[in-house]
């Protein structure tokens, strides 16, 4: 009885074996012919729901992604968790292409010169930074070897990276610098409290809230207390139902059940371990909790533990002096580890088991206080030594094996050793090679005969492109690496770079109006312009002779909807203009707005304003339920203080019907609130990061940012040719392609001294029209 063979994923009888062999071949020759595509073939289709806040996707599920399109179901490979592939067997091959030493930052710097790229991926999302981006790619295995050339060593794995290099990029020594610090130099400014939602004396929300009256200066050898709370879901909201506060030298001074004031929604008992029956008999209240806390504490203390913003909200306390390990530990692109996670890589404690009912707070405070003091004593060099990134990657992968191992027949497991995410035994590269693919990598690291990677420092952008052209078509997998050249990515350049985009998008979310009369009232112009958009912030300006107001937005669209629809309007008994500022940057602010709404990425994409902030998500649902072919909505939040904007974007299934649905929503009414819309500019990936960009704390000093933005204009027309040819060369070899074949572009990311920069990737199947297939 004949065998089933696998070929890229498509099973097929043994003795069929000759004839599909051929699939690939014969559809080049068929191409090549001016044949095409056959009736019978079907096409490759990828779907993904990258709009709004589903738009960051990390190395695990682009490998995830990857790993599907070149190895498909007859490997055990499954579909990607936020995307599908339809029809994989049918797939030509993946081709990656890789823009090193990039950002999405370059992108945006650059959106109208990387004219090919935005015209032709349908998709896009934002990729998190990474310390080693082939490496985290491949798997850091025996196939990424270095080579001694005249530029020095180089290599794709991390470790052959210089020490000092990798540690200049960790976030913590960003944020602390190398040298041992006192406790005082960790704990958070004011800033940094209200930025991370603490409660501050004085502030509206903290109404009716205990002031723990600790007042003290701290100094170095202040006493430190760890402070852990469970909370319950109640009619009011979150509550504390159990409090731990434990002494520096780890004795429990307090662990109490605290009975809430409202009636119980959810006890969160598998997190929590709080049952209805444990606080049955509790006769202690908040109120004596609070009591008791601010008898405790010394006028000195300073209080430890994870995301303590919560348990301080939850126990209605306002506290001076606190050190947040969920922060404190810092990670890129405001991502943070969990306690549990710490507690084992840093301490080497198991904490929060499974096998326990629930959290156990005074547990969880120790840890807290315990990572606090190892930071204090070891300092920022040391715990950035311990490479916290890597170890999380290796503890996921590791759970997923074992899961994978667990549900599996023994038998299966040696044949499923190929199925392994990217770890130090099974690079990417050695799953490939090892179903008879042999993947093609182009650019600085090169594979040679044997499938080691080799380092060509020496390669011009060119040469690769004209080996691309050659050697793809002839591959199922291939990588192929460009780049803008080391003297283009300096930091400080990167850094002048990034300050001249924050500029522009400030300029481009900020609008004049006016005149006004002298005694305007300044809360009609603010509801007035408020129906465009959430407002960040609104000023009176009064260097004019009569009275202007200027307005920024958090959002482009609402900037663009008030210049469009209240220019030469009368707002508060003026008639008024309303303009953004004119500066040279923003010379081509509507050429970019134009592209921005022509973009594929925005196709069938609307926004609308005006909405009232009490209106819930399935409120909106059912209010635009009767528009035709709408598809998703998405209603986005303050990144800080998870709160509904007054504005969403509504996407459809048909270009058309966003047309129509435009007509129909504009001057509609909605439980008292007229709506204005118009195109969407920044619906997907986009929005967050301009949010994330207007909202940096980052900016430089006066003269060392004039010194940086100077540099940056000195080589920005250099820079500006440099990505027009980029572009063009990523058209040429888009152009060379098969139809039916799975493209990726890669933006990795920057780690720098100045910060980092998330990376972007765009991605698509090519399709019968040059485009990427939806």
């Amino acid at each position: 009885m004949a065998k089933a063979v696998c070929v890229n994923g498509y099973k097929r009888p043994a003795g069929a074996a000759e004839d599909a062999g051929e699939g690939r071949a014969a559809r080049k020759r068929r191409k090549a012919d001016g044949g095409g595509r056959g009736p019978e073939e079907k096409s490759s289709r990828l779907t993904a729901a990258l709009f709004g806040e589903d738009c960051e996707i990390n190395h695990d599920q682009l490998y995830e992604l990857l790993k599907y399109a070149a190895l498909g179901k007859c490997h055990n490979a499954t579909q990607p968790s936020w995307c599908r592939i339809y029809h994989q067997s049918h797939l030509a091959g993946v081709v990656v292409i890789v823009l090193q030493e990039t950002s999405q930052l370059h992108f945006y710097k650059f959106y109208l010169q990387f004219k090919h790229l935005r015209k032709v991926f349908r998709h896009r999302f934002t990729l998190t930074t990474s310390a080693n981006f082939l490496a985290s790619l491949y798997g850091e295995g025996a196939n990424l070897k270095p080579q001694n050339t005249a530029q020095g060593l180089t290599s794709t794995s991390s470790e052959c990276v210089p020490k000092s290099s990798k540690l200049q990029c960790d976030p913590i020594l960003r944020k602390y610098g190398e040298k041992k610090r006192g406790l005082t130099s960790y704990t958070l400014t004011l800033e940094e409290q209200k930025k991370n939602d603490y409660p501050i004396k004085g502030s509206p929300g903290c109404k009716g809230y205990i002031y723990t009256e600790c007042d003290q200066q701290r100094t170095d050898s202040s006493p430190l207390f760890g402070l852990d709370c469970e909370m319950c879901l109640t009619a009011k909201g979150n509550e504390v139902t159990r409090v731990s506060l434990v002494d520096a030298q780890g004795q429990c001074l307090l662990n109490e059940l605290v009975k809430p004031e409202s009636t119980v929604v959810n006890y969160r008992t598998r997190f929590s371990g709080i049952t209805k029956k444990m606080l049955l008999p509790v006769k202690t209240r908040l109120p004596d909790i609070q009591t008791r806390l601010k008898k405790m504490l010394p006028h000195d203390a300073v209080l430890v533990g994870h995301s303590l913003n919560a348990d301080l909200q939850a126990l209605e306390m306002i506290h001076p002096s606190v050190i947040d390990t969920s922060l404190l530990f810092a990670r890129n692109e405001g991502r943070r580890f969990k306690l549990k996670f710490l507690a084992k890589a840093v301490l080497g404690k198991e904490i929060q088991c499974e096998q326990k009912l629930g959290h156990d707070p005074a547990e969880d405070a120790r840890a807290a206080l315990e990572l606090a003091q190892f930071f204090i004593e070891q300092g920022p060099a040391k715990v950035a030594e311990l490479n916290l990134e890597m170890l999380l990657m290796t503890e996921k992968l590791a759970e997923v094996s074992q899961n994978k191992a667990a549900l599996q027949p023994r038998r299966c497991r040696v044949q499923n050793q190929l199925n392994e995410p990217p770890h130090l035994s099974k690079p990417f590269l050695d799953c490939l090679q090892m179903t008879g693919q042999k993947p093609l990598l182009l650019g600085r690291q090169e594979l040679d005969s044997s499938g080691l990677c080799q380092s060509n420092l020496s390669t011009s952008n060119k040469q690769i492109l004209q080996r691309a052209l050659e050697d793809v078509p002839l591959s199922t997998f291939s990588i192929i690496q460009f780049s803008l050249g080391p003297e283009y990515v300096a930091s400080h350049l990167l850094a002048g770079l990034c300050e001249k985009v924050r500029s522009k998008l400030t300029d481009m979310l900020t609008i004049y109006a006016g005149p006004f009369e002298e005694s305007f009232c300044l809360k009609s112009v603010k509801k007035e312009f408020g129906r465009c958009g959430p407002i960040q912030s609104l000023t009176v300006v009064t260097e004019t002779y009569q009275p202007y107001v200027c307005i920024q937005y958090e959002v482009l669209e609402a900037a663009q909807l008030a210049v469009e629809s209240l220019n030469g309007a009368e707002v508060a008994g003026s008639c008024i203009k309303v303009q953004r500022p004119v500066t040279a940057a923003m010379l081509d602010c509507d050429v970019l707005i134009k592209e921005l709404e022509l973009d594929v990425e925005n196709e069938g994409v609307i926004y609308v304003a005006g909405l009232k902030k009490s209106l819930t998500e399935a409120d909106l649902q059912e209010e635009f339920s009767q528009l035709k072919d709408l598809e998703t909505l998405f209603l986005p939040k303050d990144l800080q203080s998870g709160k509904h904007r007054n504005c969403c974007f509504l996407k459809f299934q048909k270009s058309q019907s966003a047309v129509d649905a435009l007509e129909v929503i504009n001057g509609w009414t909605v439980k008292g609130s007229k709506l204005r819309s118009r195109n969407a500019l920044a619906s997907g990936h986009l929005w967050r990061w301009i949010w994330q960009m207007n909202h940096s704390n980052e900016k430089q000093g006066g003269n060392i940012l004039c010194e940086k933005m100077e540099q940056a204009s000195d080589s920005e027309q250099d820079l500006r040719k440099k990505v027009k040819k980029l572009d063009h060369h990523i058209k040429k070899l888009y152009r060379s392609l098969q139809d039916n074949t799975l493209c990726v572009v890669l933006f990795p990311g920057v780690n720098s001294m100045h910060g980092s920069q998330s990376g972007l990737g765009l991605m698509g199947i090519k399709d019968d029209g040059g485009r990427s297939a939806c």
